[in-house]
């Protein structure tokens, strides 16, 4: 067998690796998702790299690097914390969920920035259509989602608990002019990782495999959104409208993190997919130019 062919394959195994250690909360080996992403670097050295050759391994180090940072902690090393709600004042930190969705967002961002920046050009009309539909969605979901916590914030529950009764009133709601630019804020990192113009240019320029990697990053953006406003601390009752939190499907004891575990297969198949695109036989073109006749 190739040594490239061979290198994707060792890439696609340790993310499966990884996957399935998020799925048990147990990693089966630690640097897995480090693995993966290395042997996908190397895959695309060996296969040959596109014009300009930087783009790829430029894209994928910022990945490693956030891969390197946030490899899963030994079984058991958790701290136990407590997330207090309902402080007696209405303020709201409008920074927490930006913070929270950049931490998470933040690798995709510059890789995707970089493959734009690097493969730039004019897409098709129909490609920026199907870009515009697909986009839709995420974008529709987005503004669901804030002005339905909006709205809940209005009012907010307050418990008067004596010796034998418990008694919960509407009280004073938190200020919307302090909830809605914190959810704005938190939803802008998603938004950004959610747009399809790289899909499209992709698709415009022949790369099928890669185009698919760009839209899957789109569908990132969804689980990314939900954990962003989440991170905002509201204590809102509208969770209902939350899709694609990591309670979205129910955790078992034998299988805590689902969500988690399915935000990390579309992640990583997005970079496979991606990868495997630019630097495979599905390019449109050959990464060193065909030597002039004559």
């Amino acid at each position: 067998m190739r040594r490239a062919p061979l290198l994707l394959i060792l890439a696609a195994v340790s993310a499966v690796a990884h996957v399935v250690g998020v799925l048990v909360a147990a990693p089966l080996w630690r640097g897995a998702e480090v693995l993966s992403l290395a042997l996908l670097l190397a895959y695309a050295v060996a296969a040959g790299l596109p014009a300009p050759r930087w783009a790829v391994s430029a894209a994928l180090v910022p990945l490693i690097v956030d891969a390197v940072r946030t490899i899963p902690a030994e079984p058991g090393a958790g701290d136990v914390g407590w997330t207090v709600y309902g402080s007696g004042d209405s303020a709201v930190d409008r920074t927490a969920g930006f913070d929270a969705a950049l931490a998470g967002s933040w690798a995709a961002l510059v890789a995707v920035a970089v493959l734009l920046l690097a493969y730039r050009g004019r897409g098709r009309r129909r490609h920026l259509i199907a870009a515009s539909v697909a986009a839709a969605p995420v974008v529709g979901y987005a503004a669901v989602r804030v002005a339905d916590i909006a709205v809940a914030a209005g009012t907010r529950v307050v418990e008067t608990r004596t010796r034998n009764t418990l008694t919960r009133v509407d009280g004073p709601g938190y200020d919307q002019a302090d909830v809605v630019p914190a959810l704005v804020l938190a939803v802008l990192p998603p938004l950004a990782l959610a747009a399809l113009a790289l899909a499209a240019l992709l698709a415009g320029r022949g790369r099928r495999l890669a185009a698919t990697g760009a839209a899957l990053l789109a569908v990132l953006a969804l689980p990314l959104l939900d954990a962003a406003i989440e991170a905002v601390r509201l204590p809102v009752s509208a969770d209902g409208a939350a899709l694609f939190a990591w309670y979205a499907i129910t955790p078992t004891t034998a299988m805590p993190q689902p969500m988690t575990a399915l935000t990390a297969v579309v992640e990583l198949a997005a970079y496979l997919l991606l990868v495997a695109g630019l630097t495979g036989a599905d390019r449109a073109a050959p990464a060193v130019p065909a030597p002039a006749a004559g």
